[in-house]
């Protein structure tokens, strides 16, 4: 039985800013600090290759001393309001109801709601009473990947069935006023907010790429590579500088063994629906495969346009895809990567 991905939509929070428009609040953030640490740092957001990020707060309240309690507030409740508008997006993308979908998956690492997103979204849609719910709230960027994985196992063994996976993430509600380090200063150069939401279907008429295979890629004791370490503070993001040379030298074993299993090479590959985890990582996997005469133009276009919205992206990637009148055979990877430290992956087919 085939599970196909049928609708896919963004929604945008309601702040946005250029990077340039945000160079004086980091020059304000930065303010008594040394010279050269003050180049240093306005250099790595100038060229962290993201030219312009969407926000639930503006660039004030981020800068301001906001307690957790306050930032964790605002997450919840802005996280909700975008959710629900995203949802409704991709429903009438799909033209179908709410009361039509039978499984919801709600994807978020970068607040603490409980109940968690997916309550809220049941009754104010007023869903099935009957519908499954599943919150994944700690695999960071690898969520968005992983949400489908497991909506596509439940449709597997569920026919004329529909599931939605929506992925709501404000990093910006994780900044640190206090901490300069780079691990902070980074992640404010790169990330931005968002949310978007995916529909699968079990139903045989129904149309879209279908998933042909899917897994997961452990690697060991890299734990301490990503995440977050609860403060007083709030999230405190956890980035280890060897991430890319790490992901670097484990791509031949997440891709090469995944495509061989399916009878496929990396040349049977049409389209890569990568996750842009940062400008390093983008390169380092442009390296990797503009050998082979592939590209992630569109990965590094979103990272432009918004920013890496932690699980969210790589849904901002897909819908770029699912926009577009691709021939029918046509095959393409999703590939995102997350906390543990750990590969997820999905072969498509239209």
């Amino acid at each position: 039985m085939a599970v196909k991905i049928t609708s896919v939509a963004k929604q945008l929070p309601k702040y946005t800013r250029e990077t340039k428009d945000i160079l004086p609040y980091v020059e304000l953030w930065l303010n008594g600090q040394d010279q050269r640490f003050k180049r240093k740092v306005l250099k790595i957001f100038e060229n962290a290759a993201v030219d312009k990020r969407y926000s639930i707060m503006d660039a004030e309240a981020v800068f301001l001393n906001t307690s957790f309690e306050d930032k964790n507030d605002i997450y919840t409740k802005e996280c909700i309001q975008l959710a629900e508008k995203c949802l409704h997006k991709v429903l009438n993308k799909a033209v179908l109801k709410p009361t039509d979908i039978d499984y919801i998956i709600t994807v978020s690492c970068t607040g603490i709601m409980i109940p968690s997103l997916d309550a809220y979204l049941i009754n104010n849609l007023k869903m099935k009473q009957d519908i499954v719910r599943l919150p994944v709230t700690e695999m960071g960027c690898a969520a968005g990947v992983s949400g489908i994985l497991y909506a596509k196992n439940f449709l597997k063994a569920n026919p004329n069935k529909r599931a939605v996976v929506i992925a709501v993430e404000s990093p910006t509600a994780t900044f640190q006023l206090e901490d300069y380090s780079m691990v902070n200063i980074v992640s404010a150069a790169i990330f931005g907010d968002g949310c978007a939401s995916v529909i699968l279907s079990s139903y045989e008429d129904e149309i879209g790429p279908e998933i042909k295979d899917e897994a997961m890629y452990h690697f060991f004791d890299a734990e301490q590579m990503m995440g977050f370490k609860l403060r007083n503070s709030g999230l405190q993001m956890v980035l280890d500088q060897s991430v890319p040379q790490t992901i670097a030298n484990h791509f031949p074993k997440i891709i090469h063994p995944f495509l061989e299993r399916n009878n496929l090479t990396i040349q049977d590959i049409n389209h890569l629906v990568f996750h842009p985890g940062g400008k390093k990582i983008v390169q380092t996997v442009e390296d990797l495969f503009g050998a082979l005469g592939k590209n992630i133009d569109d990965t590094k276009e979103v990272l432009r346009l918004y920013g890496n919205m932690s699980s969210a992206t790589v849904l901002y990637v897909l819908e770029r895809f699912m926009d577009r009148d691709i021939p029918k055979g046509d095959k393409g990877i999703m590939l995102s990567f997350g906390p543990g430290f750990s590969a997820q992956r999905i072969l498509l087919e239209w």
